[in-house]
């Protein structure tokens, strides 16, 4: 029972503190899970974040769902997906009954822009976190290098193309690459 009320807090907390939505909350789930509580290894938590991101739904419910069932099974995870979810609820559910009124504030106004640019440097600082402990294979090197420059230059050019279709197409890639290294494998293995 401890671990299941130790596990909703955390989340709760995440859920709590977190501005900006998903991305900026894998700072915090790194730096809670794999960090201080070491629940997680790091390479456990990357392939987690790559999971998250390419399944259906948010990458915050998808990571604290991920977390909560490899921590407490079916039950931790429906605990942490609950937990992270409360917070938002309930502060969106009182800002909507007061909405037009809390925007007219200019304090309200001026600390909007003031977390703006915190969740900027969370959604930052989770990026540079997980590029410096990805393996520095050639592949993933490649990889990465091919999509900076795509996301860079349609940005530039103005071209609408979902980051969706850079994870699908990678994943594509890993997987040709993982297929055509297993088959050289059995033809070595054959000779």
């Amino acid at each position: 029972m401890k671990k299941y009320l130790n596990l909703f807090f955390i989340m709760l907390k995440i859920g709590l503190f977190t501005f900006g939505g998903g991305y900026a909350m894998i700072a915090l789930l790194e730096n809670e899970f794999v960090s201080k509580k070491k629940w997680i290894e790091k390479n456990e938590f990357l392939d987690m974040v790559a999971i998250a991101e390419s399944t259906p739904g948010p990458i915050a419910i998808n990571s604290a769902t991920y977390i909560g069932y490899k921590m407490l099974g079916f039950f931790g995870a429906l605990i942490a997906t609950v937990a992270v979810c409360i917070p938002s609820f309930i502060i969106i559910y009182a800002i909507s009954l007061f909405f037009d009124a809390f925007l007219s504030f200019t304090l309200v106004s001026y600390a909007f822009r003031g977390i703006q640019v915190c969740v900027i440097w969370l959604i930052l600082s989770a990026g540079l976190k997980m590029l410096k402990q990805m393996k520095k294979t050639p592949f993933n090197i490649v990889i990465l290098s091919i999509v900076i420059t795509c996301m860079v230059a349609f940005s530039v050019f103005s071209v609408s193309f979902s980051t969706i279709f850079y994870i699908l197409i990678s994943g594509a890639v890993g997987l040709f690459v993982y297929l055509i290294g297993s088959l050289r494998g059995r033809k070595e293995a054959d000779k």
